[in-house]
């Protein structure tokens, strides 16, 4: 495994543990070139759905997307990066134990505001206000009262 540092080709385990949800490895590795320490993750290699986009295309599968906008959307929240891994390990996991050979984007969508709701509601409304393209006011209002457990009430 190359260092991300120094791209020395040669590094050793000093740790290895599965991850909290059990489907990977977590290792820690030690540069023998840099001295330096990092993490690399292993899991085993499934094969993941096509995304059907909005337009009709079909892409690749890319998790980086998902971790991207979980990012965005947990933006200066209390909200730890193995929690964030873990939304985005259950969301890919999902998706391979649906069996199908594509998913509609907007599955995925819902799949990360399901997560989100639970994990914090703050990220929630953050990322649904993009994912749903929330136009005024109004939109937040309603799925702000939504989640207090109140009906909105339309404007006259």
């Amino acid at each position: 495994m190359k260092c991300p540092f120094c791209q020395t080709p040669d590094s050793k385990v000093t740790d290895s543990r599965t991850t909290g949800d059990g489907f990977g490895i977590r290792r820690r590795r030690f540069c023998s070139g840099c001295q330096r320490r990092f993490t690399t993750y292993e899991w085993v290699q499934d094969s993941l759905p096509l995304v059907l986009k909005k337009d009709g295309r079909r892409e690749t599968f890319d998790r980086q997307k998902i971790l991207k906008g979980l990012h965005l959307a947990c933006q200066k929240r209390p909200i730890p990066n193995v929690s964030i891994e873990e939304v985005s390990n259950s969301i890919e996991r999902a998706l391979i134990e649906r069996g199908d050979p594509e998913v509609d984007s907007r599955i995925i969508g819902e799949l990360i505001m399901e997560k989100l709701e639970v994990l914090d509601r703050v990220a929630y409304v953050r990322f649904a206000s993009v994912y749903r393209n929330f136009q005024d006011p109004h939109q937040f209002m309603e799925e702000l009262l939504r989640l207090l457990g109140q009906e909105p009430q339309h404007p006259t």
